[in-house]
């Protein structure tokens, strides 16, 4: 039940984002300041200076007095590079379009991107794995690009929200020992998540039959699980029905096979003392004596 729980949380873990509270948000940063120039990039940028030094070079050679085709050989540029430096009376002017607002073929994907990593999973590798059956086709570097980006880049501080197994401990375990907050938190969860509310009951209706044997009622049990859109405990329920009269015993009988197990227990630590140089005969002497 415990597995079945934590499995049926996990294939919701998008509603456990109604714990999570954003922190106070930071006092917004100064905007930079403008290029006096009027370039989108600043000075520093490989492109753009490498553009600037190339564009005075080839001005400071035509006012020199050489012509276009002078100035081709001594740069060793071509004759349409040069022409476009040349009728470009500032650097600038040749930076329109470069490198802006370009689609990419992860456009599509980061949506998901950026909703699993708010989920906790930030490597790269294992993002462009899931992504891939999606249909992206792009490269792997893009994907680590893009997260690379968002891993440095300043955020809002964001509480985590809680892992899926701590969320079905709150599920498992008995109403009036739990917590006050995480009473609390776990009535939130509820409130976003039908599945989820549904799993608390069908959990805490087993409890009840297992604690109080009320084996009689699992057949019902069984019958309002199938009901609700929870596959881990249709898995559950189907492995109950193939063995359901011995279940129904253990909810409601009051023995138990415990003492079988601790002689078999007993049994095997005896054996195990003997580093299995000995054989059945002396296994039970030791058995016998021992009693």
């Amino acid at each position: 039940m415990s597995e079945a729980a934590e499995r049926a949380v996990a294939q919701h873990r998008r509603c456990l984002r109604a714990l999570v509270t954003a922190a106070p948000a930071p006092d917004p940063e100064p905007a930079p300041e403008k290029d006096s120039s009027g370039s989108p990039w600043p000075t520093g940028h490989r492109f753009a200076d490498r553009t600037r030094a190339r564009h005075a070079d080839v001005h400071a050679l035509l006012e020199a007095g050489h012509s276009r085709r002078s100035v081709q050989r001594q740069l060793g540029m071509t004759w349409r590079t040069v022409k476009q430096l040349a009728e470009a009376k500032a650097p600038e002017e040749l930076f329109t379009g470069q490198w802006q607002n370009r689609p990419s073929v992860l456009d599509d994907y980061k949506p998901y991107l950026d909703d699993r990593w708010n989920e906790g999973c930030t490597n790269a590798w294992k993002l462009w794995e899931e992504i891939v059956p999606l249909g992206y086709k792009g490269s792997y570097q893009r994907v680590r690009a893009y997260l690379h980006k968002k891993r440095t880049s300043p955020r809002l501080a964001v509480a985590r929200p809680p892992s899926p197994r701590t969320v079905a401990g709150w599920i498992l375990r008995r109403p009036e020992t739990l917590p006050e907050p995480e009473q609390l938190l776990l009535k939130t969860v509820r409130t976003h998540c039908p599945e989820i509310d549904a799993l608390t009951r069908h959990v805490r209706a087993f409890a009840v039959m297992l604690t109080e044997r009320q084996g009689e009622r699992l057949p019902d049990w069984l019958v309002a699980v199938r009901q609700d859109d929870l596959p881990s405990l249709h898995t559950l329920a189907a492995g109950i029905d193939r063995d359901r009269d011995a279940v129904i015993a253990g909810l409601t009988l009051p023995w138990s096979s415990g003492a079988v197990e601790g002689h078999v227990n007993r049994i095997k630590m005896i054996k195990r003392q003997m580093y299995g140089r000995a054989g059945f005969n002396l296994l039970r002497k030791r058995v016998l004596l021992a009693s």
